[in-house]
């Protein structure tokens, strides 16, 4: 409808994955380039796990597409697959007469087929969406196909693409086997605003746009607020964004398309840590104040009334706050508390709004001391610098981030090594970056020069701006 009015060849923001319109940055290409190193050497079961709408299926699609031709792909989208239909699956991809059976015999016809590809120098990569929701003892039946190999090599190999449930369901009891077979995880994360205006404008690009750039800042940040930073939410808001102006008879998107768009379109909205922190901080100001209006109501009868239970319990039940409650009760103990007391707990209220700073690792003395480091770079380095990104580990991993340091500084000079703050999933983890460079291609040069010891782990560029982003999460 609005292709000609805006100079389009086709729609820049169709949500079907079309690999014409992948969109390298945000860490997408470095993604896409690990993936693919990761399958042409023996690499074993590879997971990439991302938000609904993050671009897991167009990463996949346009994996299948840059695979060398000696890779044949089969690519699964039925994640409801029993643990012998899985099998059937694969072996019709492969053009196998398997029948029902016995699991031991189609896993040694698989085998041997898989032998004689091998032979013949042809590698299979078998490419699973929706992993999340497949039963357990089909997840168990891929570890068992992993385990097909000839003397030296891998035969098959696996990658899992799922939602981030699958990474809190692989840390079962009862799923430390698979989880284990699994060499290397890539997470989708969401865009920062940046990397948004620059997502839209490639797209525009892509479609047949050759003007200046349609959507100006204002629009961009309604955009990045609404979509969360979800490539198919950015699509669809931007899509309606366009039928907006055109509609006005505008060529240009400013927030008001932008938020007509907006208002436009339900979206599913998952409260943030930092969200959380506030509606918390909130209830409790709430309760301070239903304190202290009551104990001035009553404050002439108190000695006849004895204490009841504390009010605020009702103002925060239906969102506590994220951090445990120990803080909150003291606040509205009794109805007969001081107005110092009312004032001490408003400042207890400001100290809950702070705990949304970076929090250092627990222990480590070179992690903490990197930390506390990385902390004041982070407020001066310049934004649109890039740092190589080189591991990154959960709280509870902090031995093993102590000690890839050790090692990382025996290679790098340590004042150049960075460990900063990151919530996945509401989670602490912490990253370790390198290096400052003022461009992309300063960054890839570094990648490329970096020793086999880091080099190993897959690094990728990130900007400064988007690392500072993180940090504050």
């Amino acid at each position: 409808m609005y292709l000609d009015h805006f100079g389009l060849k086709e729609p820049p923001f169709r949500i079907t994955p079309d690999t014409d319109f992948f969109f390298q940055g945000a860490n997408r290409g470095a993604t896409l380039e690990a993936l693919l190193y990761a399958i042409t050497h023996d690499e074993g079961i590879v997971k990439v796990s991302g938000e609904v709408g993050s671009g897991k299926t167009m990463l996949c699609r346009v994996l299948m597409e840059r695979l060398p031709a000696t890779v044949e792909t089969i690519y699964l989208a039925n994640p409801s697959l029993s643990r012998d239909e899985i099998l059937l699956a694969i072996g019709d991809e492969l053009k196998l007469e398997l029948e029902k059976g016995q699991t031991t015999r189609i896993l040694r016809a698989l085998q041997e087929h898989l032998i004689r590809l091998f032979g013949e120098g042809r590698r299979v990569v078998v490419l699973i969406d929706e992993a999340h929701a497949m039963p357990d003892e089909t997840l168990e039946e891929i570890r068992l196909l992993s385990n097909l190999e000839s003397n030296r090599h891998k035969l098959l190999q696996i990658v899992l693409f799922g939602q981030p449930e699958f990474d809190e369901h692989l840390d079962a009891a009862g799923m430390r086997q698979l989880r284990e077979r699994i060499t290397h995880s890539f997470r989708l994360e969401p865009l920062v605003r940046s990397d948004i205006e620059n997502y839209i404008d490639f797209r525009m690009r892509a479609a047949g746009y050759r003007g200046p750039k349609v959507f100006n800042r204002r629009a961009i940040r309604v955009i990045a607020s609404a979509s969360q930073g979800l490539t198919r939410r950015v699509n669809i808001l931007s899509d309606k964004s366009l039928l907006a102006a055109f509609a006005s008879g505008t060529h240009a998107v400013t927030q008001v398309e932008a938020r007509r768009a907006v208002r436009d379109t339900e979206f599913h909205r998952t409260r943030t840590g930092m969200q959380k922190i506030r509606i918390g901080a909130a209830a409790l100001a709430a309760g301070v104040v239903l304190g202290w209006g009551t104990h001035m109501v009553l404050s002439a009868g108190r000695s006849a009334i004895a204490p009841g239970p504390p009010p605020a319990a009702a103002s925060t039940a239906a969102d506590p706050p994220a951090r445990p409650a120990k803080a909150a009760m003291p606040v509205v103990s009794g109805l007969s508390a001081s107005a110092n007391a009312d004032a001490s707990a408003l400042k207890r209220s400001e100290e809950i709004l702070t705990l949304a700073q970076p929090l250092p690792p627990e222990r480590g003395e070179l992690a903490r001391g990197r930390f506390a480091a990385t902390q004041e770079w982070l407020q001066g380095a310049p934004r649109d610098h890039y740092a190589i990104q080189l591991a990154i580990v959960n709280s509870k991993e902090l031995g093993q981030l102590e000690d890839f340091l050790l090692r990382a500084s025996k290679v790098l000079p340590v004042g150049e090594l960075f460990v900063y703050s990151v919530k996945i999933d509401g989670q602490q983890h912490y990253r370790v970056a390198y290096g400052s460079y003022a461009s992309r291609e300063q960054a890839l040069a570094a990648i490329k020069g970096l020793p086999p010891l880091l080099s190993a782990y897959h690094p990728y560029y990130r900007s400064v701006e988007r690392m500072r982003s993180q940090n504050r999460q």
